[in-house]
């Protein structure tokens, strides 16, 4: 009955999702220039997509052959199952997105309010559609490797679920990534830097290619993302859940994720009437995070009161969920607030070098207490329930996915709405509306890829310890010099991933500024507005470069831990336990700085384009607009992948690794 009622919940979240994307496509889209312009980027968003797919998909088949002849076809199969439903949630996320943001720019004609609600409704899909198809999926999985396949564990079956999931993720993360920070940094460097024109202008080239990132990177690729996220944390407490409790583990989880989601649904009905009653954007959005969190403490409560040790489970679910809220609220004090008071001030006394410096200074800065939480979190959680409360602290974080990833996805599609005002020349209180909006998304998207990195950082030690036992080892001697190695090996391969997609940023956005001055230059009456620029190029070099540059960093989280089983054959086991130590705490920490640190760049250069320190094109402007490019790839594109590569790394080896200990020792 529990897992049908999870189930019930699932398909809910589903049609509530459905039901508000009809309502978004009713909605008026404008003028016939907004509409022109919401169709380019519709266009290319999905072009891109289709061939991002289309690569991605020839490594999924690559991967699902060798988990069929390695472990089992069936689980092949609910690989494959994972790389499906993961595509989907993004994909349809994407859809709604790019129809939303027009919607969003014509409601914002009216009122913030209205425009608040079109967005967020827009970002509700995204957050409704990732937790049902993920409950959904996950259930489907288990119920089938339970009633049907007897020959398969169903904690295999999950784990290849998983890692299908995990796959896609790590793909549409970091060439979404790419191609937005790719055509993002070209268009702000030559437009706003060196030609002095606004935002969005539709003079620069590579505006429509920008708007198009938005949405396949921060929208498609962040779906994904915490697609996986969501189904690594109820893996993790699948796993050892039936470890701890025996079969009826999956039950009460299932029960967990499924009230979570009744919670958020609850949580985004109470966002969008605050929105229609005209509370101010950022009361509105937290107004309904916190109903959802009280609803969801409360059901959890009386869940855990029906089974044995239950007391014990819901303080450590509660302990992962109050730790992510906490993560949240700390994560938009450093990207709000005074630090980039500082850093906007930073910009006006001592210009670009100064810039960058305070923005370092205050990722660094923003690191700390999220990772002492995530420590107290640890022990707490493992004082009560041991490992299982690991693993339930990390669902409990994510508990109410659906909600806080509604107001993450909300705030790309406000970054489009600024987009379209701007480029169909609309009034400028409209673009003031959107532009308040889209400051206050860039804090909600750090927000989300806190509770990302955080529940990250449970699942995978959750994980890990499911691998240490897997491997028949009671603990992992870090005396060990093949253990010590890893470490050292793991702790530089979050750093070795980010050079590579910072650097894929760096040149993709070096042909895009080329080509950007090339038309400034040889295009008669560009700039004075009289002729059009060529989109479709620009779009172009951000589709080649994403698509080309995101394979070798893919490739590191799935080869590493098999050349580290491989190479050190008795010792392997030891080793890859240490390099997955070494990539969770470096990654963590990194992942955390460049997400904070980004964010907080751009949320000064907007706070000086609102008129301080001397305003837009002030030397303060030029600087937090380099500023913002720095934080750029760091921000969207480094910083975000880097959760989704420790939790593949630690499936992979949790999946394989003890197919190949054991035909090493044969």
């Amino acid at each position: 009955m529990g897992l049908l009622l999870a189930g019930i919940f699932g398909v809910l979240s589903l049609i509530f999702a459905v039901a508000l994307s009809i309502s978004i496509l009713k909605r008026d889209q404008g003028t016939e220039r907004m509409k022109k312009i919401a169709k380019a980027i519709q266009d290319g968003a999905l072009a891109f997509l289709l061939e991002e797919y289309r690569t991605m998909y020839l490594w999924v088949i690559i991967f699902a052959i060798l988990i069929g002849i390695v472990i089992s076809p069936y689980v092949a199969v609910f690989f494959a199952l994972g790389t499906i439903f993961s595509t989907l949630s993004g994909f349809f996320g994407m859809y709604i997105a790019t129809r939303a943001s027009v919607r969003t720019t014509n409601a914002a004609t009216k009122s913030t309010g209205e425009a608040l609600f079109v967005a967020f409704s827009g970002g509700s899909v995204m957050g409704l559609t990732v937790t049902g198809l993920g409950v959904v999926g996950s259930l489907l999985t288990y119920f089938i490797s339970v009633k049907f396949l007897p020959q398969v564990s169903p904690l295999v079956a999950v784990t290849g679920y998983s890692i299908g999931a995990s796959f896609v993720a790590l793909f549409a993360r970091v060439g979404g990534g790419i191609y937005t920070k790719a055509a993002d940094v070209g268009a702000d460097l030559v437009g706003k830097v060196e030609a002095g024109i606004p935002e969005d202008d539709p003079r620069n080239p590579a505006v429509i290619a920008d708007n198009v990132g938005d949405n396949v990177g921060d929208i498609a690729g962040m779906g994904a993302d915490l697609y996986e996220s969501y189904v690594g944390s109820i893996t993790a407490a699948i796993i050892l859940g039936t470890l701890t409790l025996g079969n009826n583990a999956s039950t009460y989880i299932y029960l967990i994720t499924g009230y979570g989601i009744l919670s958020s649904i609850v949580g985004v009905i109470s966002s969008l009437v605050a929105s229609k009653i005209n509370i101010a954007p950022q009361k509105a959005l937290n107004i309904g995070s916190v109903i959802a969190n009280i609803f969801a403490i409360i059901v959890f409560f009386i869940i855990s009161k029906g089974i044995p040790n239950g007391t014990n489970y819901f303080v450590a679910i509660i302990t992962g969920l109050l730790i992510g809220l906490a993560i949240g609220f700390i994560t938009q004090y450093f990207t709000s607030a005074n630090p980039i008071v500082e850093i906007a001030k930073s910009s006006s006394e001592g210009g670009a070098a100064t810039t960058i410096l305070s923005g370092m200074a205050v990722g660094m800065e923003s690191t700390f207490i999220p990772l002492l939480l995530i420590a107290i979190g640890i022990i707490i959680s493992y004082r009560f329930s041991g490992l299982f409360g690991i693993a339930l602290a990390g669902l409990g974080m994510l508990s109410t996915l659906g909600i806080s990833l509604s107001v993450d996805a909300y705030g790309p599609i406000a970054d489009n709405a600024g987009g379209i005002a701007e480029m169909s020349h609309l009034s400028h209180e409209v673009r003031e509306r959107t532009d308040t909006l889209d400051a206050l998304g860039n804090t909600t998207a750090a927000m989300g890829k806190g509770f990302a990195i955080g529940s990250a950082a449970l699942t995978a030690l959750a994980l890990f310890s499911s691998y240490i036992q897997s491997m028949q080892m009671d603990t992992l001697n870090v005396m060990s010099p093949y253990t010590i190695s890893g470490m050292f090996v793991g702790t530089s391969l979050p750093f070795l991933f980010s050079a590579l997609a910072i650097m894929a940023v760096s040149r993709s956005a070096g042909y895009m500024v080329e080509e950007v001055r090339r038309q400034f230059r040889e295009i008669p009456g560009l700039m004075s507005g009289k002729a059009d620029p060529d989109y479709k190029k620009c779009i172009s070099i951000s589709t080649k470069g994403a698509l080309k540059s995101m394979i070798l960093p893919s490739l590191i989280a799935v080869v590493s831990p098999f050349a580290g089983l491989i190479i050190f054959m008795s010792y392997g086991k030891e080793f890859t336990g240490g390099l997955l130590a070494g990539a969770l705490l470096s990654g963590v920490i990194l992942a955390i700085y460049m997400a904070n640190a980004g964010a907080a760049w751009d949320n000064a250069k907007k706070f000086i384009e609102q008129g301080n320190f001397g305003g837009k094109g002030s030397e303060a402007h030029r600087a937090s607009v380099v500023g913002d490019t720095v934080g750029d790839p760091l921000k969207d594109t480094a910083g975000p992948s880097i959760n989704i590569l420790i939790k593949l790394m630690t499936t992979i080896s949790l999946l394989f690794g003890p197919h190949i200990v054991k035909f090493l020792v044969k």
